[in-house]
C-alpha cells in the first residue's frame, strides 16, 4: 500500500492508518493477485443479459432499456457513453434496482456474485448496495446528506453492513478519509457538506462507496460538475483505488476524454441499446457504428483551431414510449437505407482477430488501418469573417471583496478576495474566453459585467463610458446592451410560464414596442435558435437540455444586446448537442456581430470558440492572449499546468515525459499566499515570488501578457535553476 496522501497531518489518524493498512495488506495484495489471475476466466463478475427496463407514468410508458447485454470481469473498467437519455445511467442504476419512481425490470438477468438481482427481494439489494457494490453519483452535495456531518455519512456503511461498534466505525472512516487524499481527515470528520469544495465532497462520496471495500464500483458522472484540475485529482484517486482493492468498476460518463484513458472496454448506448461495445484501443482507432463516427466528429478537439465548422448531429433521439421500427439511429444518420429504416440491426462480433469488437449497424464505418481521424470528414469551414473592432469592454484594476461572516455574536471575520485587480479589453465582434479553475472568480467577474454585482474597487468602461457613472435611468437603458447565458438553463427559468411569455419578460420590462411588435420578435428569435415557433405554448420542463439552452440563447439575445456574458453554457451538455450550440453561438455572433465574454472551465471548448483568452486564478489573471499563442505557447506555469492536465481523448495519445499535471489544493480567497498567489503550487517558484506580486510583461509580444517572474518562453532554464535552489 502506498503512503498516506500529502496534508495528512495527525499523528495518531497515521498510526491508526498505518496499522489498518498492515492488517487489510496482505488481503488487499491477495484480492489485487487473484483479479490477475481471473482476468481472464470464463465467469465474469457482473452479467447484465437482455435486460429491459419500463417506466410507466401516468399516461405512458417509457421503455428505457431494450435489451441490454453487457459482462465484466473482475479487477476490469467498463465505460458507458451516449447522450443523455440513452440509457447509460439506466443500465447503472439498474444493477441495484435504483430505479425511478414507476421504474421496473420487465425482462432479462442480472447476474453478480452468484445472485440474479433482478429478481432478489429489496433485503438483498439493500445488503448489496453499499457493501459489495458501491456508488458514487454525479452531484454529491446532493446526494450527501446536509443534516449530517462527514464523519457520521461514511461511518453509517459499516453501521449498517458490519458487526462494528460505533466508536470503530468512526475511526474507520478517518482512516478512509485519509486514504482517499482528504486533507485533514481528523478535523473534516465534524464538517458538513456545504462547508466543503465540490472535490472534497467528492471525495468524501468516494469514501462511502468504498468503506466496505466493495467488489464493484459504479461511477455515475463522477466528476461532470468538476474543473479540469480536481477532474483529474478525482479521477486518479478512483484508478489508484480501484488498482489497490482490486475492484471492478462501470464509469458512466459523456466524457470521450475520461473514457479514453479510465477504462478497458468502452460501450456506446443509443435510445436504451448497446450500440457498439469494444475494448477502449480499439474503439477510439475503429469505430464501426455510425453512430459512434458522429459522437467522435463532435468532440471540439477536431476543430481546435476554430478554422472547421464542428460536425452535429441532426435530429433528436427517439422518444421511447413507442419502440421504433428498423435502426434507431436511421433517422438522424446520414448512410441509412431502407434496410435500416424497416429491420433492427442486431449487436454481432466484427469477426476480427483478438479482442471482441461488437455493434449494430448495417452499413459501418470502413474498417480501415488508420486513426478516428482519417476517418471523420471534417463539416464545412467556417472561418471567421471579420476583425474584431474596436474597444467594446474595458476592466481597470477591477476589485470584488466579499465579507466573511463571522458567528452569530460576531460581526465578520475578514474579507474574500474574488477578484483582485484584473484588467482587460474586449473588442466588438469578438469572442473573448475566460478559463481556470472553480472558485477563481471567472464567475464573479462576469456578473460584476453583467451589472449584478457591483465592484469594491475599479472601472468598468462600456463604450468607452464608467457604467459606474451613470445615472439611473441610462443604467437601466445600459442593461439592454448586456445579457447573461447562464450555465443552468432549467433553474434560470420560472417553471410556471409558457416560454412565449419568458421570452417577451424583456421586452415589456424594457418597453420594447407592442404586443404585435413583440410576437414578431419573439418568432424571429425561435427562428433564429432553431426552434419551432409553435414553442411559446409550452413550458420549459417539456424541453431537452439542448433546447432549453437555445431557449437561453434566445432570451439573451431579446433586447439585442451588443455583449452577452455566457458562463458555463455547454459544461453539462453531451458533446453532440454541445457542437449544436457552439456552432449557433457563432453563426449568430457573424450574423448579428455579437460579442462573447464566455467563461468556462472546458479548454477544448474555449480554444474551438475565442479570439483571447484570459487564465484567471485565485482571484487574477496571470495570462492573457491570442488563443492560439496561449494554447501553443503558454507563459505562465500555471496555464502549462491546466493544459497538461486535460484528458485528451485519445488512447493511443503517449504522455510526454515533461507534462506535470497540477497537483494540490487551491489556497483559500480569504486568506491569498503572499507575493504570487500560485507560488504555493508552481514547480518553479522561488524566494522572490513569495515576497513580490508579479506585474504583467509581454515577453512573446505586445499581445501576449503574462504576470510571472519567471516566464516559460524567457526562463528557459527556470526549472533547472528551481531544481537547484
Amino acid at each position: 500500500m502506498a503512503d498516506l496522501p500529502a496534508g495528512h497531518r495527525d499523528r495518531a489518524g497515521r498510526r491508526r492508518v498505518q496499522l489498518h493498512r498492515r492488517r487489510t495488506a496482505g488481503r488487499v495484495r491477495s484480492a489485487a493477485a487473484q483479479v490477475k489471475e481471473t482476468r481472464h476466466m470464463t465467469e465474469p463478475l457482473l452479467t447484465i443479459d437482455d435486460l429491459h427496463v419500463d417506466i410507466v407514468g401516468r399516461d405512458r410508458t417509457v421503455h428505457a432499456l431494450d435489451g441490454v447485454s453487457l459482462s465484466l470481469d473482475p479487477g476490469q473498467a467498463l465505460g458507458i457513453v451516449g447522450e443523455s437519455g440513452s440509457g447509460k445511467t439506466m443500465t447503472a442504476l439498474g444493477v441495484l434496482g435504483l430505479l425511478p419512481a414507476g421504474g421496473s425490470v420487465t425482462g432479462g438477468r442480472v447476474l453478480f456474485d452468484g445472485k440474479d438481482l433482478a429478481k432478489e427481494p429489496a433485503p438483498v439489494l439493500q445488503d448489496v448496495r453499499g457493501n459489495t457494490i458501491g456508488v458514487v453519483f454525479q452531484d454529491p452535495l446532493t446526494s450527501l446528506n446536509p443534516t449530517m456531518t462527514i464523519g457520521a455519512q461514511v461511518a453509517e456503511p459499516l453501521l449498517l453492513h458490519r458487526d462494528i461498534t460505533k466508536k470503530e466505525a468512526l475511526r474507520r472512516a478517518q482512516d478512509m478519509l485519509g486514504f482517499v487524499g482528504m486533507p485533514r481527515p481528523a478535523e473534516r470528520m465534524g464538517n458538513y457538506p456545504h462547508q466543503l469544495s465540490g472535490g472534497m465532497r467528492q471525495r468524501v462520496a468516494i469514501a462511502m462507496a468504498l468503506v466496505c471495500e466493495p467488489k464493484l464500483l459504479i461511477a455515475d458522472e463522477p466528476t461532470t460538475a468538476l474543473d479540469v484540475t480536481t477532474q483529474h485529482q478525482i479521477l486518479e484517486l478512483i484508478d489508484d483505488l480501484r488498482t489497490r482493492l482490486g475492484m471492478a468498476m462501470i464509469l458512466v460518463t459523456h466524457d470521450l476524454g475520461v473514457i479514453a484513458h479510465r477504462v478497458d472496454r468502452v460501450a456506446v448506448m443509443y435510445a436504451g441499446k448497446v450500440a457498439e461495445e469494444a475494448a477502449v484501443e480499439d474503439l477510439f482507432s475503429r469505430p464501426r457504428h455510425r453512430y459512434t463516427e458522429a459522437l467522435f466528429a463532435a468532440l471540439p478537439e477536431r476543430a481546435a483551431d476554430g478554422a472547421t465548422r464542428l460536425h452535429t448531429i441532426n435530429g433528436l433521439p427517439p422518444v421511447l414510449t413507442v419502440r421504433p421500427t428498423g435502426c434507431r439511429f436511421a433517422p438522424r444518420c446520414t448512410f441509412a437505407t431502407d434496410e435500416c429504416r424497416g429491420e433492427e440491426p442486431q449487436l454481432a462480433d466484427d469477426g476480427g482477430s483478438g479482442a471482441s469488437h461488437r455493434f449494430a449497424c448495417f452499413h459501418p464505418v470502413p474498417d480501415r488501418d488508420a486513426s478516428a481521424d482519417e476517418v471523420i470528414v471534417p463539416a464545412e469551414a467556417a472561418r471567421r469573417e471579420q476583425a474584431p473592432g474596436e474597444v467594446l469592454l474595458e476592466l481597470e484594476g477591477l476589485r470584488k471583496d466579499f465579507p466573511l461572516a463571522g458567528g452569530a455574536f460576531t460581526r465578520r471575520k475578514g474579507t474574500v478576495s474574488a477578484v483582485g485587480g484584473v484588467s482587460l479589453t474586449v473588442r466588438r465582434g469578438e469572442t473573448y474566453g475566460m478559463v481556470g479553475e472553480s472558485g477563481c472568480g471567472k464567475t464573479t467577474l462576469g456578473r460584476i459585467v453583467a451589472g449584478l454585482e457591483n465592484p469594491t474597487a475599479g472601472t468598468v468602461r462600456f463604450e468607452g463610458r464608467d457604467t459606474a457613472a451613470m445615472s439611473r435611468s441610462e443604467r437601466r437603458a445600459h442593461r439592454r446592451d448586456i445579457q447573461l447565458m447562464f450555465q443552468d438553463s432549467t433553474a434560470a427559468m420560472d417553471p410556471r410560464m409558457r416560454v412565449g411569455d419568458l421570452l417577451r419578460e424583456p421586452l415589456v420590462i424594457q418597453g420594447v414596442g407592442n404586443r404585435e411588435e413583440q410576437e414578431k420578435v419573439i418568432a424571429g428569435l425561435l427562428d433564429s435558435v432553431g426552434l419551432p415557433r409553435g414553442a411559446v405554448h409550452r413550458y420549459p420542463h417539456e424541453f431537452s437540455g439542448g433546447q432549453r439552452q437555445r431557449l437561453g440563447l434566445a432570451r439573451a439575445l431579446t433586447l439585442s444586446p451588443d455583449l452577452v456574458v455566457a458562463d458555463e453554457p455547454v459544461s453539462a451538455l453531451d458533446v453532440s448537442v454541445q457542437a449544436q450550440i457552439l456552432n449557433l453561438m457563432r453563426e449568430l455572433q457573424r450574423d448579428r456581430g455579437l460579442t462573447y465574454l464566455f467563461i468556462s472551465h472546458d479548454l477544448a471548448v474555449v480554444r474551438y470558440l475565442a479570439d483571447t483568452v484570459g487564465v484567471m486564478y485565485l482571484g487574477k489573471l496571470v495570462e492573457q492572449g491570442p488563443a492560439e499563442e496561449v494554447y501553443a505557447n503558454p507563459l505562465h506555469p500555471y496555464t502549462r499546468g491546466l493544459l497538461d492536465t486535460v484528458s485528451v481523448p485519445d488512447p493511443g495519445a503517449s504522455v510526454a515525459q515533461d507534462r506535470a499535471p497540477l497537483a494540490g489544493e487551491t489556497p483559500s480567497a480569504a486568506e491569498p499566499p503572499s507575493g504570487c498567489r500560485f507560488r504555493t503550487r508552481c514547480p518553479i517558484a522561488q524566494d522572490i515570488c513569495a515576497t513580490t506580486e508579479p506585474v504583467a510583461s509581454t515577453p512573446a509580444g505586445p499581445d501576449h501578457q503574462v504576470a510571472c517572474h519567471f516566464p516559460l518562453t524567457v526562463a528557459g532554464t527556470a526549472k533547472e535553476t528551481a531544481t537547484a535552489v
